[in-house]
Formats: C-alpha cells, sequence, structure tokens
C-alpha cells in the first residue's frame, strides 16, 4: 500500500548553449521516458540541494542552484510526487548516464517538441518556461 501523502522529489533544470540536460529513465515508473534528471528529496536537504545532488549522481554533471521554476505534480497507480523544477546553472562535467538514468542527452526545445522522443508529463511545459525565462526565443 503506498503512503497517504504525495513524496518530495526535485529535477534539475540545465541549459546550455540553447540546449537542456536531458535523462532517460532507466527505472519505473516512466521507463524509457525522456525528462530532466532528478529524484527524491531526502530528508534534512532542500530541493534546490536535491537537485544539485540528483543532478551528479544521474549524470555527472555540476551545475549550482538558481532559483525554483515550478512545481509539478506526477500522480499514477500506486504513487504520487510532488516535484519542484529547479534551475541550474551548468558549471562543469561531461554528461553521460549513471544510477538510475538509462542514457542522458543535450536537447534543444525544438528536439523536445518534435515528438521523437516520448517525454515525461510536463517535461515541454517545463522547457517552455525555462527557455522563456533565459530569453530563448520560441
Amino acid at each position: 500500500m503506498s503512503a497517504p501523502f504525495p513524496k518530495a522529489g526535485a529535477i534539475a533544470v540545465v541549459l546550455r548553449n540553447g540546449e537542456f540536460l536531458m535523462a532517460q529513465r532507466g527505472k519505473d515508473p516512466g521507463r524509457g521516458l525522456w525528462g530532466f534528471p532528478g529524484g527524491h528529496v531526502e530528508f534534512g536537504e532542500t530541493a534546490k540541494e536535491a537537485a544539485q545532488r540528483e543532478l551528479l549522481e544521474e549524470t555527472g554533471i555540476t551545475a549550482p542552484a538558481t532559483d525554483y521554476l515550478t512545481c509539478v505534480d506526477v500522480v499514477g497507480q500506486g504513487h504520487h510526487f510532488l516535484i519542484a523544477a529547479v534551475l541550474c546553472t551548468y558549471e562543469s562535467g561531461e554528461a553521460r548516464a549513471m544510477d538510475d538514468a538509462a542514457d542522458v542527452r543535450w536537447m534543444t526545445l525544438e528536439a523536445l517538441r518534435s515528438g521523437e522522443f516520448p517525454l515525461s508529463p510536463d517535461v515541454l511545459r517545463v522547457a517552455e518556461l525555462a527557455a522563456s525565462r533565459a530569453g530563448l526565443a520560441g
């Protein structure tokens, strides 16, 4: 039986040279779907800290958290996550799939819109919001 309340999560929204760092989920829920790197917020950890930690664990990328972008609810059969989308500024590292990421890639907003990659819910909305905040043409 699942918990009677949502679990907290955080995703790292990282833009570098007009491209978003995306991770393909290697585990359920959402196995095979593309989204922003992220995961659970641990007890005593802020969502910003969790986004930075999960980003490093899943991709090898270091990117300090700069701001909260939005929140996303992911509700499915037997799970409910409330996820903080955290803007992060790329600092260093070469993207590689680690931990529970099956693959990682830098993708343009156009690639996300193309339908070529199966996306987790709300990924496109979050990417468009981040692109708008960064002043990228839509």
